[in-house]
């Protein structure tokens, strides 16, 4: 039974899925009050528990304590309510990269009661109206450096009345900054309920149909109060660094939730390239990274020619399947494991994951504290450890999808069907091997991309790969390779054999890519997951 609402616009209570096709959520240990602002939690409770001279932000050539975002958090959200006519409810979109002002922005729409949609600064005008007209956002915050997409996007829109710029670098000189720099550091935030929606997540959409997962306040604790805590120890001297956008979940929880939950410092780039990630590791001493293993391997190569990440004590990689080479390699080169975990926009973050003491190669782990994980086949039965399957997850966070469109094909008599094929091993150990429809069916043998991919990246040759199954005449399918070559290395008819043959060498030869193409580059999210579709799609 949801609990009495703070919404005045009531749009997200209304279209929540009807409760019967949620999935089942497992809150024991995760204990809140009824009444819960998630970002109060992360600013003035901070200062009330002593934290107000910690830094929390870094960005742009500033340091912000925790004393300091609270006040800004504050002046912002009277600026949302008194000028902006912001009410409990209401949907704000958030346009930038990320920046400090971006996440103060989030946080003082949270504090006013609205939900938030929070977006990449790539998106053109015809894919924020997507989000607009689903969402029916009415008010957009946008950094003024990425106006001109947010106004022709607002241009004849229905419900987004109301767009106004902030000013994403540290000089505050846009019409929202200037409005909030009128006003008292003191808010009193909205008493929603800890099972309003906070947050809107729209999925990556790799159908370029993304749909809209719809996030409590109490689910953007949960995440820090459970792998956060558990997994990562998160104490109040961390200093988070990472690429993956704020915009997407995966995100805001390891660059802004996590930190902010346990008194630590998020540096915020808002190129996050991996030499920029490696100067802030160097300037700030920065101790838990989020990035994917594309950037790690970049990263290796700038430790190879004197770069000093000693200070990392957690390289936490998400977004895509970790390689065992390049787990290998990290182990090798600093002693610490590399943690890789699974997570989904529909269960907001990381529910599978590695421990620093408990840590296998070519391994997504065991299930985070709160979770249940188990592999079924298509009728939801539990397949025999070992062999392949539907991954089905359940926890203290679930899927929920706006008007509850496409809900009862991702959730299963109480589970999560997250879209990924698994193997439980016979020790409890969760294995990916590919996305559902990643599986490539050649001649009657069932192949997983990453597997080979795996294989691949073991030569010293490759820079980077991806595989897909191609159509085959005689095998039905084939696999595929994408390589992009390391330095120094010709993509000829030689490597091409020198390629097959090692992947032959290293797991069952019938895996081997039938066919190799060679690559400058390979087609890639803002948080490194590369796009195999693109790569089907492309003639």
């Amino acid at each position: 039974m949801l609990r009495p609402s703070a919404h005045l616009d009531s749009f997200t209570r209304d279209n929540l899925p009807a409760e019967e096709t949620w999935p089942d959520l497992l809150l024991d240990g995760f204990d809140y009050p009824d009444r819960l602002n998630a970002a109060v939690e992360l600013t003035d409770a901070m200062v009330a528990k002593g934290f107000g001279d910690h830094t929390a932000l870094i960005g742009n050539g500033r340091r912000r304590t925790y004393k300091e975002l609270s006040d800004w958090t504050n002046r912002l959200a009277h600026t949302l309510v008194d000028d902006l006519g912001v009410t409990p409810g209401n949907r704000i979109l958030i346009r930038s990269a990320n920046n400090p002002a971006m996440v103060a922005c989030w946080l003082a729409a949270t504090k006013a009661g609205a939900v938030v949609v929070n977006t990449m600064p790539m998106l053109r005008a015809g894919e924020l109206r997507k989000y607009v007209e689903t969402a029916e956002i009415t008010h957009a915050l946008c950094d003024t450096r990425l106006m001109d997409e947010m106004i022709a996007c607002a241009k004849g829109s229905e419900t987004l009345n109301t767009v106004v710029g902030f000013d994403g670098t540290a000089n505050h000189d846009a019409e929202l900054d200037r409005l909030a720099l009128q006003k008292s550091v003191r808010f009193e935030a909205v008493d929603t309920a800890q099972d309003d929606v906070a947050l809107i997540g729209f999925t990556s959409g790799s159908t370029g149909n993304p749909k809209a997962t719809m996030h409590f306040h109490r689910d953007l604790l949960i995440i820090a109060d459970g792998y956060a805590k558990e997994v990562l120890s998160v104490t109040p001297e961390d200093v988070f660094v990472g690429s993956p956008p704020l915009a997407f979940t995966f995100g805001l929880g390891g660059l802004a939730i996590f930190p902010l939950r346990f008194g630590a410092a998020a540096t915020l780039l808002e190129t996050a390239s991996p030499p920029n990630m490696i100067e802030i590791i160097e300037t700030f001493k920065a101790t838990v990274c989020f990035t994917a293993p594309t950037a790690y391997r970049a990263m290796m190569r700038a430790m190879d020619e004197g770069a000093d990440l000693s200070s990392l004590r957690a390289a936490v990689s998400a977004g895509e399947t970790l390689p065992g080479p390049v787990y290998d390699e990290w182990m090798a080169k600093t002693g610490k494991p590399m943690l890789d975990g699974i997570g989904a926009t529909e269960m907001l973050h990381i529910f599978i994951t590695n421990r620093f003491d408990d840590h296998r190669p070519a391994c997504t782990g065991k299930p985070v504290t709160g979770y249940q994980a188990k592999v079924v086949d298509d009728s939801g039965a539990e397949v025999p450890r070992g062999t392949v399957g539907k991954l089905a997850v359940r926890g203290p966070t679930g899927c929920r999808y706006l008007f509850g469109a496409r809900q009862e094909d991702y959730v299963k008599d109480g589970w999560n069907i997250t879209g990924d094929a698994f193997i439980e091993d016979e020790d409890g150990y969760f294995h990916f091997a590919a996305r559902n429809d990643d599986i490539i069916v050649s001649a009657g043998y069932n192949i997983a991309g990453p597997e080979v991919e795996a294989a691949l990246l073991s030569h010293v040759a490759v820079a980077e790969c991806a595989v897909i199954g191609v159509p085959d005449e005689d095998r039905g399918q084939i696999v595929e390779a994408h390589v992009v070559l390391a330095e120094g290395h010709a993509g000829d008819a030689l490597m091409v054999k020198l390629l097959q043959d090692h992947v032959k060498a290293t797991i069952a030869p019938y895996k081997y890519p039938r066919s190799v193409v060679f690559t400058e580059s390979l087609p890639k999210t803002q948080t490194g997951k590369i796009q195999r579709f693109r790569l089907r799609a492309e003639p």
